[in-house]
């Protein structure tokens, strides 16, 4: 027992400054721990406030309600644009006009034909011819590109030219 206190005794100093050391590493530790603790309790009163006298089961549920409602909105609006999106392909999408001269003997272009399709290419070219003692204004329906009465050819023109035109 002698020889372990005389070595004990003859190490005193270097044991004496380890555990200085590790006293000074646990202090540290000591320090970061209550760093992350702060910051771990700021984070905790940030999640809890507003909550009051309320159980955080029922503001989960409450929040998740709100949520489960977001999404059937979102849904109704999806469905919303999807029927707006179809009517909007039967709308006039497409138009086009060419002015002309139609008799030699009347001056400026004042006779036209313009072209009003959908998006399947289906709708209605009105021509209009204007005479030096008359006009006329007549109406062709075209249906998906293609008409069942003949067209002049300013009236093709303006046709292939509205068939043409791409959508953005």
């Amino acid at each position: 027992m002698k020889n372990i206190i005389g070595i004990i005794n003859g190490f005193q100093v270097y044991i004496i400054a380890a555990l200085a050391v590790l006293v000074i590493i646990l202090f540290i530790m000591l320090m970061v721990t209550l760093k992350s603790l702060s910051k771990l309790e700021n984070k905790y009163r940030r999640f809890m406030r507003g909550v009051d006298n309320k159980n955080l089961e029922e503001l989960i549920v409450g929040y998740l309600d709100k949520v489960d409602e977001a999404k059937a909105e979102a849904e109704y609006m999806k469905k919303l644009y999807e029927n707006l999106n179809l009517k909007l392909k039967e709308c006039i999408q497409k138009v086009s006009i060419i002015r002309y001269r139609a008799f030699e003997d009347v001056g400026s272009d004042l006779s036209f034909s313009i072209a009003l399709l959908d998006d399947s290419n289906s709708g209605v070219i009105v021509t209009g011819i204007y005479g030096r003692n008359e006009s006329t204004t007549y109406a062709k329906p075209i249906d998906r590109g293609i008409s069942r009465y003949d067209l002049s050819q300013e009236e093709q023109h303006v046709l292939q030219e509205c068939i043409n035109k791409v959508l953005s």
